[in-house]
């Protein structure tokens, strides 16, 4: 066979390919289109001039009109049905029934039969599963099941009332998806959003712009996130803010849980008490709010705002525990805090505001250790202050705050105490008071005087008047008092049973020049807030 041949056999084969699909496509077209059907009308009559090819349908007395497509009935005073082109349009007292659970009643209705798709008009009213639909003009596609309304709508189900903007519905999945000015009302909440989905079953919201949930006690405030009013549970994420009665909640997200008024919150925490005038902060962090309690877990910095200096606490985890009148801030493990120039560290804090009260401790050493450990890694391990150029340390520290003025009235030291400063003119040495006990008063906010109580011994650098080294002053006495200036110590007096010799420079061997204990822990100090601040990678 020669390729003319070929060419025109191949031909022939195209061809006949393409007249057995357009016959099969033509086939298949007529048995998926079906046509409108009349069950009944009132009048038949026709208007050329007004609807060419139309029949107009009308009701009488006794019989509505009444068309049929597939499971799809139309009731209506008029209709006007275009057969060849299998479309209504219908207006007086319109009806739709679809199926066993769809009703839709309207003003006025346009139906194609070919596109099945249908624009209803006046006051419209969608009902299904138990829920209404209100609008004022609806747009239905029975192929995907889906109805669309564009100028206002409103939902009403057991439950709820629902309005926005637009809206659609999907039928077959008991969804409706809302945008701009999304209102739910209720009896417990009202939700105003920009952006929802809502599942009717199960009365579950989701969000996607801003959203703001309103309950009898409390605010919420996210960009996205879910609601379920069934099990009164939620998540909030992007901008997401819980306002309470007690407390403002910031966080990237926040789950909720309303019946059991408990919050877990991550990333970027802020958990704000304008009472307690207290900030916690960190990246987790969980809300009891029956308990009026808080923890923070990761990175915990808590800030109590005051008039002068605000303190500032860093630990591991930290605490606010218990209702207003008796609550109580703790940290543990790694405490950090500084306030204006006075700052500290510690294994645990507790912070009780109604008492004005701050203790701050070690963990517990057992008796093995305490017979292995020197005086200087038992230093090391306790509590240590920083007051300017001063550096206190014990083995409790107790802080008392005058509650009119929230500033540092008082200190006690229990045991152990160990004070020491490095010599504001060599800085190589250091003045140094240890003793069994200390009490101590402050003055706005700055440590003023302290009394070491109890085998009170002291290592100090003295000067003339021309800032020359007179000699080295070394001391016991059963009692010391201590006077600060704004920076260091000022004055030394020896209350009971003084015993001291003044040595020269040279007199004494370097370890002749500190107390048994001492220990130099300047590189651990808080200067500033971004010493506390745990910096992100």
């Amino acid at each position: 066979m020669d390729q003319t041949e070929n060419k025109q056999l191949f031909g022939k084969k195209f061809l006949l390919i393409n007249i057995i699909f357009l016959i099969f496509f033509n086939i298949n077209y007529t048995q998926e289109i079906k046509q409108i059907e009349i069950i009944s009308a009132g009048s038949f009559d026709r208007n050329e001039a007004l609807y060419p090819d139309g029949n107009i349908l009308k009701k009488d007395k006794d019989v509505s009109v009444h068309l049929r497509h597939e499971d799809l009935d139309i009731y209506s005073n008029t209709s006007i049905f275009f057969q060849k082109e299998n479309s209504v349009i219908s207006y007086g007292e319109v009806k739709l029934i679809q199926g066993d659970t769809l009703q839709l009643f309207c003003d006025s209705l346009n139906y194609d039969g070919k596109t099945k798709q249908m624009f209803a008009f006046g006051k419209v009213k969608l009902i299904n599963s138990g829920m209404t639909l209100e609008t004022n003009k609806l747009k239905l596609d029975r192929i995907i099941d889906e109805a669309y309304f564009f100028n206002g709508g409103k939902i009403i189900d057991k439950e709820s009332t629902i309005s926005s903007i637009n809206g659609k519905y999907l039928i077959d999945k008991n969804k409706y998806e809302f945008e701009r000015n999304v209102k739910v009302f209720n009896d417990s909440r009202i939700i105003e959003s920009k952006k929802m989905h809502y599942y009717i079953e199960s009365e579950k919201s989701y969000f996607f712009d801003e959203t703001i949930i309103t309950g009898d006690d409390y605010k919420i405030n996210c960009d996205a996130g879910f609601y379920d009013p069934i099990e009164l549970i939620g998540i909030f994420n992007k901008n997401a803010i819980i306002e309470s009665n007690e407390r403002i909640v910031h966080g990237d997200s926040i789950y909720f849980d309303e019946e059991k008024k408990y919050a877990s919150i991550s990333n970027n925490i802020k958990i704000i008490d304008n009472k307690e005038k207290l900030v916690l902060m960190g990246d987790y962090g969980e809300l009891f709010e029956e308990k009026d309690s808080a923890i923070i877990t990761k990175n915990p910095l808590a800030i109590n705002i005051l008039k002068r200096d605000s303190l500032f606490v860093k630990a591991d985890t930290l605490y606010s525990v218990g209702k207003e009148a008796a609550r109580t801030m703790k940290g543990i493990r790694n405490v950090k805090f500084l306030q204006g120039n006075f700052s500290g560290k510690a294994d645990f804090i507790e912070i009780k505001k109604s008492l004005g009260l701050t203790i701050m401790e070690r963990k517990e050493i057992s008796e093995k250790d305490l017979q292995i450990f020197t005086e200087s890694e038992i230093n090391k391990k306790n509590p240590v202050l920083w007051d300017n150029y001063s550096q206190i340390s014990g083995d409790k520290i107790i802080f008392t705050e005058n509650l009119d003025t929230n500033e540092l009235d008082s200190i006690k030291i229990t045991n152990n105490v160990f004070i020491l400063e490095k010599d504001s003119i060599s800085e190589s040495n250091f003045n140094q008071i240890k003793g069994l006990k200390l009490d101590g008063k402050f003055l706005d906010n700055k440590l003023k005087n302290a009394v070491i109580n109890q085998n009170a011994e002291l290592i100090y650098y003295m000067y003339n008047d021309k800032n020359n080294l007179i000699g080295i002053d070394k001391a016991i006495s059963s009692s010391i008092q201590i006077h600060f200036n704004n920076k260091s110590i000022d004055e030394i007096l020896f209350i009971t049973d003084p015993e001291g010799i003044l040595y020269p420079e040279n007199f004494l061997d370097p370890n002749e020049t500190i107390l048994n204990g001492f220990i130099d822990r300047s590189d651990e100090k808080i200067s500033n807030k971004s010493d506390l601040i745990e910096k992100k990678i």
